[in-house]
């Protein structure tokens, strides 16, 4: 049982789904689209929510969340199920490869079993395509590998139901219908003002205000809970820019191009200037990853690198308010 799904590669796994999904179903949409009109940029943290032993940061929206606000912008209906039975779970999985339909999945990422050995740690929101079965095996198209693979029964069902922060508890999700017609503007638009009010948003734990907290927590950290510790965090603050679904550079980049598509869409040349402006800045958040790599590995060490880091991330905090500010008055 095998669907004629055409695998495509991209760089972040959600964007990568709900493209392919999309494709198949005859609607066009190129990754950087979906990010965009999806408001996939975005920058969280949680203190309080612990991952890996280390606090949480997060360079996009909850799991999920691009393609639903996609679905709402465009009038897509998507149907979305979880569960608390894996049997059921698999019973619903095949009931709808039976049916011809691709499903896409929330998985852990710590026992994909085609993930190599450094990129499998706990976490639980990557995305990817079920569009058949053979004999024991599913057949995968994980947008974010270069080719096709598979996944037994015994490790997909593992794998659906990872353990951990945000536990996926089966997630599915695929196309019900398309819309016949629909705005493309008005749905960029949306999105646009999406991302920027999230990331101007005046609460301390989302957007460029969390960035300003992290930095501040930077500078103290290596006092109050020690070198090592603060090590162990910065680890997981540009594992999770760099790592974990392209993170915070690559999502740089990916709006910088969304925002080059827009601009020739919406006939809006401000929003081409933008799109340079944002990968200026993607490159420096791929500076300050690299930094923090650095001393993660002990090849920079010294009373201030924890102050430069900091004033970095601060940097970017002002940088991104003036931008995002920018860019809400564009459009």
């Amino acid at each position: 049982m095998s669907i004629l799904f055409e695998h495509r590669q991209s760089a972040h796994c959600e964007n990568g789904v709900v493209s392919n999904l999309l494709h198949h179903q005859g609607m066009t949409l190129s990754e950087p689209m979906v990010f965009g009109i999806g408001s996939g940029l975005f920058f969280v943290y949680l203190p309080f929510l612990k991952v890996n032993f280390a606090p949480g940061f997060s360079y996009r929206p909850m799991p999920g969340r691009i393609f639903r606000k996609l679905a709402k912008r465009l009038g897509i209906r998507v149907r979305h199920q979880r569960f608390s039975s894996p049997e059921r779970a698999k019973a619903v999985l095949d009931e709808k490869l039976d049916q011809g339909i691709p499903v896409g999945l929330q998985v852990g990422v710590y026992h994909l079993t085609y993930f190599p050995d450094e990129y499998r740690f706990h976490f639980n929101a990557h995305n990817l395509v079920v569009y058949g079965k053979a004999a024991d095996d599913y057949l995968i198209s994980d947008p974010v590998m270069d080719y096709t693979t598979k996944l037994s029964t015994q490790e997909l069902q593992r794998v659906r139901f990872a353990k951990g922060a945000l536990p996926p508890k089966g997630h599915l999700y695929y196309l019900e219908r398309l819309p016949e017609v629909y705005d493309l503007e008005r749905a960029i638009k949306k999105g646009i003002r999406q991302t920027c009010n999230d990331m101007l948003a005046p609460v301390p734990i989302i957007g460029v205000n969390a960035m300003k907290w992290v930095a501040r927590n930077i500078r103290k950290w290596p006092k109050t809970i020690g070198v090592k510790k603060t090590n162990h965090y910065l680890g997981q603050l540009v594992r999770m820019q760099e790592e974990i679904g392209t993170g915070g550079g690559g999502f740089r980049f990916i709006y910088a191009a969304f925002l080059q598509e827009a601009s020739t869409l919406l006939r809006n040349p401000a929003l081409a200037q933008r799109s340079e402006e944002m990968t200026a800045i993607g490159d420096a958040w791929r500076d300050f990853a690299l930094n923090i790599s650095r001393i993660y590995k002990n090849r920079k060490s010294g009373d201030d690198v924890y102050e430069q880091l900091a004033q970095q991330l601060l940097d970017l905090a002002t940088r991104e308010k003036q931008f995002f500010m920018r860019l809400k008055n564009d459009i």
